[in-house]
């Protein structure tokens, strides 16, 4: 198949058979993104579909473009993407693009949930109590990152001792340990999280060493990296890359 064709099948897949709104108003431009989008991007690399839009969803929720975010829940669900696997990825980006963003995401998700008949609220992924939150999410972060934690809360200054405490706690603890995403798609889906935010490039490097760190290889990062271009652009596209080769460089 050609792009064009590539385009139509993996756009039916997605959506239906319906014709998307721009077709009268902008052909020419429905024409340039659905097969650059849905024609090419969707076929390089090593990627399944059902990562494709759980890496959608996460970009079009940072970037708060929720017409289009609340379009592709519903194609995450025509792909076989779980109501689970949709609330845990949108939960992942709370602590990177803050909680006001996510619940305008987690309200586009549940209109969509609501319309089809999903039961609300889906079943709990919680695994950590008021007890443990902190040492659970400190292991996970050690998992993930190594040593280096360590070396980072005891380095942090008294007066700032608490946010070292809170991304233990909160981003590790509330948020990685939870079920329904394993640590290797967490941890890609952050580095999308993080690569669309723009201007985070010291976290980007970090959390491409913690991907390959849980068995992300450099392929996996840049077929990533790649499906987010269309939602945020080049300039933040080229700059994620230029992390991945700066931490993995080439053989």
């Amino acid at each position: 198949m050609d792009r064009v064709e590539k385009s139509n099948e993996k756009y039916k897949q997605l959506f239906g058979d319906g014709v998307p709104a721009a077709y009268a108003t902008d052909p020419d431009f429905q024409d340039i993104l659905s097969r650059f989008i849905f024609g090419e991007v969707f076929y390089q690399g090593n990627l399944d579909d059902k990562q494709r839009e759980l890496i959608t969803l996460v970009v079009l929720a940072t970037n708060q473009t929720l017409p289009q975010f609340k379009a592709h829940v519903g194609a995450a669900l025509n792909f076989g993407v779980t109501p689970v696997e949709i609330k845990e990825a949108i939960y992942q980006c709370a602590p990177y693009i803050g909680i006001p963003k996510t619940l305008n995401a987690i309200n586009e998700a549940n209109e969509v949930f609501k319309a089809k008949n999903i039961e609300l609220p889906i079943e709990s992924q919680k695994q950590v109590d008021e007890d443990n939150r902190f040492d659970k999410g400190l292991a996970t972060q050690v998992e993930i990152f190594g040593d280096v934690i360590s070396k980072m809360q005891e380095s942090a200054p008294a007066n700032q001792k608490h946010i070292q405490e809170y991304l233990s706690a909160f981003c590790f603890g509330d948020f990685y340990t939870r079920g329904g995403l394993d640590l290797k798609t967490r941890e890609l889906l952050t580095l999308c999280i993080v690569s669309s935010l723009g201007g985070c490039e010291g976290q980007v490097k970090s959390h491409v060493l913690g991907n390959k760190n849980v068995g992300n290889n450099k392929e996996t990062l840049i077929t990533a990296i790649t499906h987010c271009l269309p939602y945020m652009g080049f300039p933040r596209t080229l700059n994620a890359l230029a992390c991945v080769n700066e931490m993995i460089p080439e053989n």
